[in-house]
């Protein structure tokens, strides 16, 4: 049986590892974590907190996430939409009964879904 999600893996290009940082950690403040030295090698990064893991992997026939996404909760979606577009990234809102809601693009172009419950 299925008890919840250890981690979200997204593809990236090679060599996007500094651009990833600059996102996942400084962005979106989320920590890097040092990947096991068996797979540092393979290139990528990874990202968590105890709430979040993802995990950029690189995909040498790269292409972005368009559609499919992560989903992710936050407490605070306006600060959060506040320091996207402070980085230069667009943002764009969705209505979904109970949530706000936005979109943003990682520096990859795969597309990520940030969600506050309201009330």
């Amino acid at each position: 049986m299925i008890t919840g999600i250890h981690h979200v893996q997204l593809a990236m290009p090679r060599g996007g590892e500094a651009e990833a940082r600059a996102f996942y950690s400084g962005v979106l403040g989320i920590a890097e974590v040092a990947k096991p030295a068996a797979l540092a090698a393979r290139g990528g990064a990874w990202f968590e907190s105890p709430e979040v893991r993802i995990h950029l992997g690189v995909d040498e026939e790269f292409r972005p996430a368009k559609k499919a996404h992560p989903a992710l909760l936050v407490r605070d979606l306006a600060a959060v939409i506040a320091r996207i577009r402070n980085a230069g990234l667009e943002v764009t809102e969705e209505e979904m009964p109970g949530y706000r809601r936005i979109y943003v693009l990682d520096p990859f172009g795969n597309r990520l879904e940030l969600m506050q419950p309201l009330g």
